[in-house]
This record gives C-alpha cells, structure tokens and sequence, in this order.
C-alpha cells in the first residue's frame, strides 16, 4: 500500500509540474499564436515574401515543439494513471512496474522542459554568432584558438545545431588569429551566451624545443543574431568599409578576387567580417547583420548596467575576465564561476562541455 501510495504522489506531483510549465512557458498563449501563423501561411500572398515566410516557418516550428512535447507529456500522464488504477484492481504486479517504468520517462521529458524555462532571457531562443580571438601568447595562442573553435564546433554537432565558419584569420605559422562562427538551431544563443570571457591553456609547449610550460589566453565572445524586426540606429558616417582578399581554405577564387569585407563602426571600435561568400555583396550584407547583433548586444548590457570589459579589453587578452582554465599538464579543466573540475582534458577538448554550461544556465549567469 505505501509503494502505491508514493506511485500516486510521483503522478500527482507530475501533474503539478507539467500545470506549472504551461503557465511558465505560455502554453495558452503559444497556442493562439501557432493559429495565427497557420492563418498566415494560407494566405496565397505568403509565397511572395520568402524572408517572411522562412521566419513564419521557424517559429513555427519553435512553437509546435513546445506544445508537442506538454501535449505528449499530458497524454502520457493520463495513460500512466489509466495502467495504474488497472494494475490496483488486478492485482498485477507486472503491470505496476511498467507503470514505475513510464514514471520515470515522463520526469525526464518534464526535467527536459523544466531545464528549458532557464532560456528566460531576450533573445536566448536565437541563432548566434562565436567570436574567437587569439590574445597574448603568439603562436601558442593561437593553436589555442584553433583548438576552440575544434571543441565548439563538436560541442555544437553533439546538441544538433548547424554550423557555418564565416570568418577566418589564418595564423602565420599554426592555427588561427581569430574567427566567427555562425550557429543555427533552437536556443543557440541561449545555450552558449555563458561561454563568453577569456579561456586560458596551460600546457608543456609543443614548439618548445625545451618544452617549457606556456600560458596561453583567447577570447570568447557570444552575441544573438537578432530578428530583422529590431530596430538598431546605425549612422552610416559611422562605419568604415574595408574589402581584402580572402584568407584560408576556399578554392583559387579566394587568390583572385577581393570579396572578404570587414566594417568597422569607429565609435565604438566594433568589428565584423565575412568572407565565406564568392559575393562580396553577400559578404557585406552578413558583415552588416553582424555589426547590427552585436551593437544591439552592446545596448543591452549597457541597459542592464553589465560592463562588457571583454569588448574593451580585446587589445590586452590576458589575466582578466576568465572563466575557464585547461591545464593539460594536470589533465585538468577547472570552470572558476561554477567550480566544476573535469579531469578528463581531452574529452573537454572533444566538445564535452554538458556540465560547464548547464550548471551555469543553473546558476543564471
């Protein structure tokens, strides 16, 4: 009678839970919105707007997820009841334990959702953007960058986004001296917006003859790629324009032509550059949708009062601002905001960064 018993309090306080999800993530109100979009997508005039027929299509499909999996997780609940007043009557203990079974899978599809209501924060469900910039260290710094933008890139495969590199500045000897990376999927921003700050490595060097040990930093910065909807004021006396020819793997069309474009916005000293396009139009237009996300990005940590010291310490990548140390020596990779210490370097390396990040979506950094 008491495992019963405890059986009919697991299911109640699902229940519970899955009542306060629908009130959290606006399930009413997510419902009444995926109507409207249906309403628009039938309208014939749609298939002449494609940038807003893509946007519809996308938040739709960010919609349907949520509303899918409250949906199944409440059909799953009624059912789980349904089997387990059967199993009382019956008497069948064979029944109650499938009953315990499907429990637990539906906690952790509800721990699913409930992990979700920390992507509380404007603009967490967008794609971003990764810059990574080499700092002190020459070429130390910046193999430690291309080792980054390895373990990013992983780590993004492993959660199922896509992945694009627009940018890259080759290093003269080995790696890279800085690079952008486009990241598409559901909540990009909201998962990697913590990894911003100065990563350092620390490790026997391998172009040390003597094979001293070597401190090496790079930076980390993460920025939303924020609707076409928000309006950013950018004064176009403001922005220098500079076009140079592409560096790095991409054919001999890179050797002939000038399409890599960078902007500047000189008052704030912010720079974005593309050169993943043959166009160099193309590449001007993502350079400008980047130096709109990040000035946008800028304005709201001014809003909230957070220095962006990063932004105005990129010229002196050192000591300051870190968040994560990798100490290969040790085989050790210790996260200073969380605490968490990995021993396993490599797999870190590898893209398993589960840990680090969720325990800082956690703590709400």
């Amino acid at each position: 009678m008491i495992e019963k018993n405890m059986i009919m309090n697991q299911i109640n306080n699902l229940k519970q839970r899955i009542k306060h999800l629908k009130r959290y993530l606006d399930y009413t109100q997510k419902k009444t919105r995926l109507l409207e979009i249906d309403l628009e997508l039938s309208s014939p005039k749609i298939w002449n707007k494609k940038t807003c027929l893509k946007k519809l299509n996308k938040e739709k499909y960010f919609l349907n997820s949520i509303i899918t999996n409250i949906n199944n997780i409440e059909k799953n609940i009624k059912e789980v009841i349904i089997f387990f007043k059967l199993a009382i009557e019956t008497s069948d203990d064979l029944v109650l334990q499938d009953t315990i079974t499907d429990i637990k899978t539906i906690e952790e599809e509800v721990k699913k959702l409930e992990f979700y209501r920390m992507f509380s924060k404007k603009n967490d469900n967008c794609n971003c953007y990764i810059d990574i910039q080499s700092g002190s260290g020459g070429t130390e710094a910046q193999d430690w960058s291309q080792i980054l933008l390895r373990m990013y890139l992983k780590w993004a495969d492993k959660k199922g986004f896509q992945t694009e590199i627009i940018h890259e500045s080759v290093g003269e000897i080995v790696g890279i001296k800085s690079s952008t990376i486009k990241v598409y999927g559901e909540y990009a921003f909201g998962w990697f917006r913590t990894e911003t700050g100065i990563h350092r490595l620390i490790r026997k060097s391998p172009f040390d003859s003597g094979k001293r040990r070597h401190t090496s930093f790079s930076s980390i910065f993460i920025y939303p790629d924020i609707d076409d909807k928000i309006y950013v004021n950018i004064n176009p006396s403001d922005l220098r324009i500079d076009v140079y020819r592409a560096s790095g793997a991409g054919g001999q069309h890179v050797n002939r032509t000038e399409s890599a474009v960078r902007i500047t916005h000189l008052p704030t000293k912010i720079a974005t550059q593309c050169q993943n396009n043959r166009s160099q139009h193309k590449n001007k237009e993502q350079a400008m949708q980047q130096m709109k996300s990040k000035l946008y990005e800028m304005q709201i940590r001014t809003k909230n009062k957070e220095k962006d010291k990063l932004e105005k310490n990129k010229s002196n990548i050192t000591w300051g601002n870190q968040i994560r140390s990798y100490i290969l020596d040790n085989s050790k990779v210790k996260d200073l905001r969380t605490g968490i210490e990995k021993n396993h370097v490599q797999s870190v390396l590898d893209g398993d960064l589960d840990d680090f990040i969720e325990q800082s979506l956690i703590m709400g950094l």
